[in-house]
């Protein structure tokens, strides 16, 4: 892990996904790209007459003068931190922004600036994390620990999962974390018995893995929702984050074989790590 980009808006959670990022950072060596959105309206953008170019540079000073300010942090000295202020119209810029730069990772904090009329605008994680093709993390809370120790992969074991599943376990190797993997059963329609799970999670471990050897390690829950399944598997165990697939624009409330009814995110009290299938 090498480039870590953190969103800023400047709102108390952003500093939350910028400490925690000073965290991975430090323990990896790695450099912080620090990335805000300032939106200013095509009027200042598009016209070609002074006063409009005195207004817009205007704006993008006193960005860059709050920026500064907001990375005077003590977390991060020591650390290679580069500030970078985007004339953002689309979220998906964000994910551009990753690639260019060759990012490994993007840490978020969950809730950003409400103020739409403002002219400094706050990333939405959630926009964000459905454009995103590198790992999105998901912070809620001030960091106070980072180690990772229990990771939880939530999978439904298709095949369209393998690639998130190997990146998973690569990104869990990088943490020093113990994945463990999980499959919700849901009732109804949805419910499948021991055998054909069993087949399922056996075909997907030969095709990712190479072999069976972890079936012994695969966790089935009962539940009523995905969601609750997962988050109360994670408490049982103690984890210390929740890794989950997404389908990118469909939002991350659409993943394994149907749509839970809230998102992971929004009601984890644990940081949550996403891949994009």
């Amino acid at each position: 892990m090498k480039k870590i980009i953190v969103p800023v808006d400047f709102s108390e959670h952003s500093e939350y996904a910028l400490e925690a990022a000073s965290i991975l950072a430090r323990k990896n060596d790695a450099e912080i790209i620090a990335l805000h959105m300032l939106e200013i309206s095509d009027a200042v953008i598009n016209k070609a007459d002074d006063m409009k170019q005195m207004e817009s540079l205007f704006f993008l000073k006193l960005a860059e003068k709050k920026f500064d300010e907001f990375l005077n942090k003590a977390y991060l000295k020591g650390i290679k931190v580069t500030p970078v202020v985007k004339h953002f119209k689309v979220f998906s810029e964000v994910n551009e922004v990753a690639k260019e730069v060759h990012a490994d990772l993007i840490v978020m904090g969950s809730q950003g600036a409400s103020g739409i009329k403002e002219v400094l605008i706050g990333s939405n994680t959630e926009k964000v994390v459905r454009y995103s093709e590198i790992p999105v993390l998901i912070i809620k809370h001030n960091p106070i620990l980072m180690d990772f120790e229990h990771m939880v992969f939530a999978c439904d074991f298709s095949e369209d999962a393998i690639e998130q599943y190997l990146k998973a376990k690569e990104m869990g190797d990088k943490l020093g974390s113990k994945m463990h993997l999980v499959y919700v059963n849901l009732p109804g329609s949805k419910f499948k018995s021991s055998v054909e799970i069993e087949k399922k999670v056996a075909s997907f471990l030969r095709k990712a893995d190479g072999g069976i050897e972890k079936m012994n390690e695969i966790n089935y829950v009962n539940d009523y929702t995905i969601e609750k399944g997962i988050l109360n598997f994670s408490n049982v165990i103690g984890a210390d984050l929740i890794a989950v697939a997404t389908h990118g624009r469909k939002g991350i409330a659409h993943f394994f074989e149907g749509s839970i009814s809230e998102d992971i995110a929004n009601h984890s009290t644990l940081p949550v790590m996403t891949f994009k299938i």
